[in-house]
């Protein structure tokens, strides 16, 4: 596994580790407390920073592990590697899109800021998770 695929997987591990995280927060609240008294915006928060920590720490570990495995293992990227990663932000940004237009149309319809801003998180979450979903199909099975 090359250095570029190790950090779609160190990725992948930590949005759905930081998504189920906020989602054990959250949502046993949400058939006990109204939507006005939730406190998400915290939990949404450090969700976000702690995935992406997470992803930094999980990448820069699993990048040590592999070079005392392999010290003769460099860590660049190709062209396939460059390609794989275009391939998948395209693929993640449809999502970006729909939790936008989403979080629009909640606006719209002046639902409680709760639900757009969940919108929007789902959105970013289901970019980045789906994206690297593609990308490592496209590691394993090729463009």
């Amino acid at each position: 596994m090359g250095y570029a695929e190790r950090n779609v997987w160190s990725g992948l591990v930590a949005s759905a580790v930081g998504v189920a995280v906020y989602v054990a927060i959250v949502a046993p609240q949400l058939s006990t407390t109204p939507v006005d008294d939730i406190a998400w915006q915290w939990p949404l928060l450090w969700s976000l920073v702690g995935a992406i920590a997470g992803a930094i720490v999980l990448s820069v570990l699993w990048g040590i592990a592999a070079g005392m495995r392999d010290p003769h293992e460099r860590a660049q990227t190709d062209v396939r590697d460059v390609d794989i990663e275009r391939m998948g932000s395209r693929v993640g940004y449809a999502f970006t899109a729909i939790g936008g237009v989403g979080a629009l149309v909640l606006s719209m319809l002046e639902a409680h800021w709760f639900w757009i801003g969940n919108a929007l998180f789902v959105g970013f979450f289901l970019s980045a998770f789906v994206g690297g979903v593609a990308q490592l199909i496209a590691y394993r099975r090729g463009l």
